[in-house]
């Protein structure tokens, strides 16, 4: 096992820059996520670590070793791709033994990695088998198993569940995650899927065009955002966003509406008298009330039987709610919303970064 440490990584496809300038410190035996929509620069850094693309400028170490002129062999790192690619004319058993083989290990050995890696994997039953005989859940634990044998340093995983559908993933989710703990073997992952990420990280990566937007634990950015983005990129159903206007006066803070509704402000929050800011919520952060709050028009109920999600408006702003009560709101009515000015938060409205006191 071994950390793996990002220093100023800079990557250019000709004249277009793609990462500028990516710092991470990855622990040793830690779960990473690198988080972000598409385009944003994750799976290009992940390649670069394994050795698959070159480096423009920067550093990558694994371990004490500097990496950036090793070939991908020599850099003791084990990859799970989203396709799997897995050999189609060799058995499960095959595939795995397949990189032990070409790295000259007695049958011995061989034999005994691979009947290890099908025990942790529930792989025994199908050895024998070829990719065209397995579900998509089983390749892709077939992929993991390749994995293993050849014991890595790091673990590198490129959306590995996104081929699949969403009850195999949810599934597949808690394999990998018990997976490494039972081997605490470093893993850095890449998802654009943030529920992927808030359930199996220890230390999340939020990216953004190229660059860093925060890292920490999937609850502090959960509960502490650094901005707009990961406010809304952190969370499902995705936080409430309402434009306002800061008002200070006498010692007292507050915001006002875009409709003049004024109401105190989040616990904490800076920003200064008339300053134009964004209120932010989030939909299980909001609870009814008979009148005064957010006055919100229903739009949508979807009822899902542990809770109901309302989608409303407020003016014009669109609006979600979540309510682990079951309701039956008409649509077109008006309900009140009370935000937990615990847990809300107000951001710049030109920079997006959040206003702290």
């Amino acid at each position: 096992m071994a950390s793996v440490t990002i220093a100023s990584v800079k990557k250019n496809f000709g004249e277009v820059p793609i990462l500028h300038g990516v710092d991470i410190d990855i622990q040793d035996g830690s779960f990473t996520v690198l988080v972000g929509p598409s385009g944003c620069g994750k799976s290009t850094l992940l390649r670069m670590i394994a050795g698959l693309e070159q480096i423009s400028a920067g550093e990558i170490r694994i371990g004490d070793r500097r990496v950036n002129d090793l070939p991908p062999k020599e850099r003791d790192i084990a990859m799970v791709f989203q396709n799997y690619a897995l050999y189609p004319h060799m058995t499960v058993r095959e595939n795995m033994a397949f990189s032990l083989e070409l790295a000259k290990e007695t049958k011995t050995n061989i034999d005994a990695k691979v009947n290890r890696a099908a025990e942790i994997l529930a792989l025994d039953p199908l050895l024998e088998r070829y990719p065209r005989q397995l579900s998509g859940g089983q390749r892709q634990r077939v992929a993991m198993g390749r994995a293993i044998v050849r014991n890595p340093q790091v673990f590198l995983f490129d959306e590995p569940l996104s081929n699949l559908d969403a009850k195999l993933r949810v599934a597949m989710r808690s394999e990998i995650k018990e997976l490494h703990q039972r081997l605490k073997t470093t893993s850095i992952y890449v998802t654009h899927d943030q529920i992927e990420a808030m359930t199996m990280g220890d230390k999340i990566v939020v990216m953004r065009d190229g660059r860093i937007e925060q890292a920490g634990s999937p609850l502090d950015l959960y509960d502490m955002p650094a901005n707009q983005f990961v406010a809304g990129f952190i969370g499902s159903p995705a936080m409430n966003f309402l434009p306002c206007t800061v008002r200070r006066s006498g010692g007292t803070s507050r915001i006002e509406l875009s409709d003049g509704t004024l109401m105190d402000a989040p616990h904490g929050s800076g920003g200064t008298d008339g300053q134009p800011a964004v209120f932010g919520t989030r939909p299980e952060h909001l609870t009814l009330a008979n009148s005064g709050g957010i006055a919100a028009r229903v739009v949508v109920m979807e009822p899902t039987g542990m809770d109901t999600f309302v989608a409303c408006r407020h003016g014009s702003t669109e609006l979600s709610a979540v309510f682990r009560e079951r309701h039956d709101f008409a649509v077109d009515s008006t309900i009140h919303l009370i935000p937990d000015l615990t847990r809300a938060h107000l951001f710049d409205s030109q920079t997006g970064v959040r206003l702290a006191a």
